[in-house]
């Protein structure tokens, strides 16, 4: 179980992961040794999946993001799903994929640096496979708001 040491180091590492175990300490009443000695826990046991660096907007701003609504055939079977989870999770262009409700199976976040990128990226990915049926797109015009953070709170 998380106690309130651990919710809170979780909550700001969310945020910024590269601060010392001496700057979280000043934020958290733990000394350094105590604060390192969780961190390891925490990522040992799972609760922190993984650390990544996340690009500034001068990366983005030049480049071409989509959301790609994905619907698949009517009668795809379990096979065939995994097959498509598995070309899109061995691609770089696809950032995220969530499986969704509504009128599409999947919703992409698709990646490239320009559009004959991306319609490679389509015929390669999404129309070379019977199972995909038909997708949508929507361009991204600017990014409002990003931030991967859940809040967490003690029981």
């Amino acid at each position: 179980m998380l106690d309130p040491f651990d919710v809170a180091l979780l909550n700001i590492i969310q945020r910024d992961d590269s601060q010392t175990a001496d700057q979280l300490a000043t934020q958290v009443a733990l000394s350094p040794s105590a604060i390192a000695r969780r961190l390891r826990r925490l990522r040992g046991e799972g609760w922190i999946g993984r650390t990544i660096a996340l690009l500034s907007n001068r990366f983005t701003d030049q480049r071409l993001r989509a959301l790609v609504f994905v619907e698949l055939a009517e009668h795809a079977d379990l096979k065939g799903k995994m097959a498509v989870e598995e070309r899109l999770r061995a691609v770089d262009q696809v950032q995220f994929c969530y499986e969704v409700t509504g009128d599409s199976d999947l919703l992409l976040l698709v990646d490239c640096t320009n559009m004959l990128e991306f319609n490679r990226f389509c015929d390669q990915v999404l129309v070379a496979d019977p199972t995909v049926r038909r997708y949508e797109t929507s361009f991204v015009k600017r990014e409002i708001k990003f931030q991967p953070f859940i809040k967490l709170a003690s029981a």
